[in-house]
């Protein structure tokens, strides 16, 4: 995952804690959450909830290891983590 995620420190990344950003950790993944759960509610199957279910543990995964790797590189983070608790979903995760 550490491929996948790079802190860019020659861009001057930082903690963002404003906007969506103050209520989750992850919100771009919030919404892609929010979409994939409509689909099916639109389409109308049963069935199609599997693979929205086998992309959601993969999004809870992928957030968990996220979260470590800020936690260690990104300075800043570890505080705003223990502001902002929810990783996906206020009040929820």
């Amino acid at each position: 995952l550490e491929k996948a995620v790079r802190i860019q420190t020659e861009r001057g990344h930082q903690v963002v804690s404003t906007g969506p950003y103050a209520r989750v950790r992850h919100p771009m993944y919030s919404g892609v959450v929010l979409v994939l759960v409509s689909i099916p509610l639109t389409l109308g199957p049963a069935w199609a909830f599997l693979p929205v279910g086998v992309v959601l543990v993969a999004l809870v995964i992928r957030t968990a290891f996220e979260d470590r790797l800020l936690h260690r590189r990104l300075p800043g983070y570890r505080e705003y983590a223990a502001r902002v608790r929810y990783r996906l979903a206020p009040g929820i995760w």
